[in-house]
């Protein structure tokens, strides 16, 4: 299958990437090292529909479509991943709105969202639920007028800044993943606490927190869709957030590419760059096909993500979010082998691509997960 891309992506692209290279990538160590959110960045971002771009026209988005969102993420994460994340991230949640949401729900948050006004959360892992999302112990019970919500969510994108977040709480213990529904919870209710997480590995100007709900009274109203229909809902914004991730990972991968060419070109070692060395060739053209293999699958995976079947795009964004990520952490690291000891560390951006990578094989179903919903579709 090929993929061309049309003017307008071919135009999005080189937006995004002027955007990245004159905006980002100038501040991304500093970010880093300081685990600073990058509020202002964010706000500029918005300026240029890059927050959220799959949200609708009617509600203030670019209204862009899954391919062309894919690449507003892959360049990015192309520029930094960390930012490029705190920047992609500021509508997580916010497709369970656009597609099961009622009209006033996208009234008032889709497009604040857009705007760059507010940022968006989604509730889902647990202490102890992360891949085994039936299992999930937080609990919604209805009092009257109001649902009333109990337990603890962990791992969330954007918890300590959000505005908003979409919480996925059992309403019927009994029917495991059947029992599962979908909240609209503004997050300046009493009874829900934020703890910042900041020990993390990569992604550092990436917004993660523990969320504590206790007690906390939401209007009947603010049930997204049908009751007990929120593990379907996610099924469904799984396989939008798996191509996410893979355009995530490809991003990164050819950052860390883009890194190494620069290097080796440079770098001399015996009279010579290293890049005219085989042995460095060989890498730098192992690297290249690997990222390109990554896209071509991320781009059909997002092709086939609107498709109508269900089952191609779930069995296509997880083998797009498979490879992508397997390979860009793969990628990261030769990367830091073709620049030595100077890619061990901060000098050069390659040992912060390899701790950013990582998180692709775990997020949004680890690369384990992937495999299983891969198998249940071949075999």
């Amino acid at each position: 299958m090929q993929f061309l891309l049309s003017d307008e992506q071919q135009a999005i692209r080189r937006t995004v990437r002027e955007f990245g290279e004159k905006e980002i990538r100038p501040v991304a160590r500093e970010h880093d090292e300081q685990k600073k959110y990058p509020a202002a960045l964010v706000e500029k971002a918005a300026e240029f529909d890059l927050v959220a771009p799959g949200i609708p026209v009617e509600y203030g988005g670019a209204g862009m479509d899954t391919l062309s969102s894919a690449i507003v993420t892959e360049e990015l994460w192309r520029a930094d991943p960390g930012i490029g994340s705190a920047i992609g991230s500021r509508g997580f949640g916010s497709t369970v709105i656009q597609r099961f949401g009622d009209g006033w729900m996208k009234e008032e948050w889709l497009t604040r969202i857009a705007a760059g006004e507010s940022a968006c959360a989604s509730a889902i892992s647990e202490p102890a639920h992360g891949s085994n999302v039936a299992g999930m112990e937080t609990r919604a019970e209805r009092e009257g007028d109001e649902w009333v919500i109990n337990g603890t969510k962990m791992w969330i994108t954007n918890g300590t800044v959000a505005d908003v977040a979409v919480v996925m709480a059992k309403t019927d213990s009994g029917e495991g993943h059947r029992g599962i529904s979908a909240f609209l919870v503004p997050t300046d209710v009493d009874g829900l606490a934020a703890e910042k997480i900041d020990n993390k590995l990569g992604i550092r100007a990436s917004d993660l927190a523990e969320l504590v709900f206790d007690g906390v009274r939401i209007p009947a109203e603010n049930l997204i869709g049908e009751e007990n229909r929120g593990f379907y809902q996610l099924m469904d914004f799984f396989a939008a957030g798996r191509v996410s991730v893979a355009a995530q990972a490809l991003g990164t991968a050819q950052a860390a590419l883009d890194a190494s060419l620069e290097y080796a070109t440079e770098r001399e070692q015996f009279g010579q760059p290293i890049a005219e060395f085989q042995a460095i060739e060989h890498k730098l053209a192992e690297m290249a096909t690997n990222v390109e293999a990554a896209r071509s699958l991320t781009y059909r995976a997002a092709s086939y993500e609107r498709s109508g079947d269900d089952d191609l795009a779930a069995k296509f964004s997880s083998m797009a979010k498979l490879f992508a990520s397997e390979h860009a952490v793969d990628v990261a690291d030769e990367a830091i082998q073709v620049h030595g000891g100077a890619g061990y560390v901060a000098d050069h951006p390659v040992e912060r691509f390899y701790r950013d990578a990582r998180i692709t094989k775990i997020y949004e179903g680890t690369s384990e997960i992937q495999k299983n919903i891969i198998a249940d579709r071949i075999l």
